[in-house]
């Protein structure tokens, strides 16, 4: 008997440590009054409850509820029915904890949270953008040939007038000067004003001003205004810190040196000021109206934040598949969002790889986990996607980058998905807090990408634009209506693009 029971002891006593490992690995039940999963993860701080093949990070903005559970009713529901799939796969939205607290009405732009900070605007008379120093003897010529100024517009202006400064010492005017307008990355001048002994124009407080062709200039344009001269000594030029800007109250701001981008030919002109401009500000009326309504418009806007974070607290109870990240959720900050996402993935899960895509894209699971089968699609420092190649530095428009200094982009993954290896992962996490965001999560990760050097493997199945292949892996871009017939057709027919089945 003694002999039997020296046999049992080492099965039962696996046995129960089987039991225990298995009671640690199943989710914690909110009726179960055990240690919940913070008292195992201080009581085992580097344990991970649950291994995943494959993390799915779906970048969601706030308000795209609608876009959210038709993902929960297609792709997503599929795979949690899927008998193998749904214990290889954590899927997650991105959402930004915040939304941001300025009406969109009120921003400079819709892609980010800068207040528009209009206050006591110049409204029906001229305004010189530029006045000179008072100290004449700064007035002097220097040996620029080319100066340039950039500006960005936040409410309409009407150009009236480009001008020159005049040289103290000139009696009458003396040079040959040309002052062009441009709109950024364009090369053709949107108007120009010549200025020469013969024709001068009018001189105005220290600047000599040609009337030029007026047009409204709207909102969020961004130009340049290049000073030219073919004397050797024929500019009147100082540094833009050395010159008084008149804003209009708000609705112009220069940019600073090396902010600006100037048309291709003048690349190498000193950046600086030589002259200046006349306008107006356009729809006042408008105007005065928009402030005056401004105090009650953000008080509505924060009700109406208060009742989202409200909806998004009760989406997460009951889905529980939303990652809140400590960001204001705007276009511009998609980077940050995303860098935090890869930090909470490594915190708080086990995994081998991570897919990243857009709540607006058409994603086939299955296809991706055949594909990673097929070609060995797994190994360390990998990146699998569809990448852009010489992609152009955009200036201006809801791609505006003006931080990254070079003209075209690293390599980098179209946005409506790709796979990164968890190394890849890791290292993002671990330097999320030093790594620089740029105006798109796609060419941001190109940027940081460039650092490290993976190994990219071009999959032109991972489609860039909104289009339907046979066998694609995304397609991005996507209504709700639209994604939900994509599913239509995958469920009844296998091919999302063609069904030869009569669809009811």
């Amino acid at each position: 008997m003694r002999n039997w029971l020296v046999l049992l002891c080492p099965c039962v006593l696996g046995a129960a440590l089987h039991l225990w490992h298995l009671w640690l690995r199943s989710p914690p039940d909110p009726h179960n009054t055990g240690p919940s999963a913070a008292d195992q993860s201080a009581l085992f701080p580097h344990w991970k409850f649950s291994h995943y093949d494959v993390v799915v990070g779906v970048l969601s903005a706030r308000n795209n509820h609608e876009l959210r559970n038709v993902i929960r009713n297609t792709w997503l529901k599929n795979l949690l029915q899927h008998p193998t799939l749904s214990q290889r796969v954590l899927v997650k939205f991105i959402i930004g904890a915040r939304g941001c607290e300025v009406p969109v009405e009120d921003r400079e732009d819709a892609y980010s949270c800068r207040l528009l900070n209009i206050t006591n605007p110049v409204l029906n008379q001229e305004i010189e953008a530029f006045s000179f120093p008072e100290d004449a003897s700064s007035s002097r010529l220097s040996e620029d040939r080319i100066v340039s100024v950039s500006f960005r517009v936040l409410y309409p202006i009407v150009i009236t007038s480009l001008g020159v400064f005049y040289d103290a010492s000139d009696v009458g005017f003396q040079r040959n000067i040309t002052v062009k307008l441009y709109q950024t990355e364009q090369e053709e001048a949107l108007f120009i004003a010549r200025f020469s002994p013969p024709s001068c124009g009018v001189q105005v407080n220290k600047l000599w001003y040609k009337p030029v062709e007026q047009f409204i200039l709207p909102e969020s344009f961004e130009g340049t205004i290049v000073w030219e001269s073919q004397d050797l000594h024929g500019l009147v030029s100082r540094n833009l810190h050395r010159v008084t800007v008149n804003d209009g109250g708000g609705v112009l701001r220069v940019l600073a040196a090396g902010e600006g981008a100037l048309p291709h030919e003048f690349m190498e002109g000193v950046e600086g000021v030589a002259g200046g401009f006349i306008y107006t500000v356009q729809e006042g009326d408008a105007l005065l109206r928009s402030l005056y309504s401004r105090p009650q418009r953000l008080a509505d806007h924060i009700q109406d934040l208060q009742v989202e974070d409200a909806l998004l607290q009760e989406e997460s109870r009951a889905y529980d598949d939303i990652v809140f990240v400590d960001v204001v959720d705007t276009y511009r900050n998609v980077p940050a969002k995303l860098l935090n996402f890869y930090r909470w993935t490594v915190e708080s899960t086990s995994f081998d790889l991570l897919l990243k895509t857009d709540d607006d894209c058409y994603i086939d699971l299955e296809a991706v986990f055949n594909r990673i089968a097929q070609k060995n699609l797994d190994g360390p420092n990998f990146w699998w996607g569809n990448f852009r190649l010489n992609w152009a530095v955009d200036r201006t428009g809801k791609w505006q980058e003006l931080e990254y200094p070079s003209p075209a982009y690293p390599a980098f993954a179209c946005g409506s998905g790709y796979v990164i290896s968890k190394d890849i992962v890791e290292w993002l996490a671990g330097n999320s807090r030093r790594l620089k965001t740029y105006q798109g999560e796609d060419v941001s990760m190109g940027i940081w990408m460039a650092a490290i050097g993976p190994k990219r493997h071009q999959d032109s199945l991972w489609l860039c634009e909104k289009t339907c292949e046979t066998g694609m892996l995304s397609s991005p871009q996507y209504s709700p209506q639209e994604l939900s017939k994509l599913w239509e057709l995958k469920e009844l027919c296998g091919d999302p693009c063609q069904c030869e089945a009569k669809v009811r």
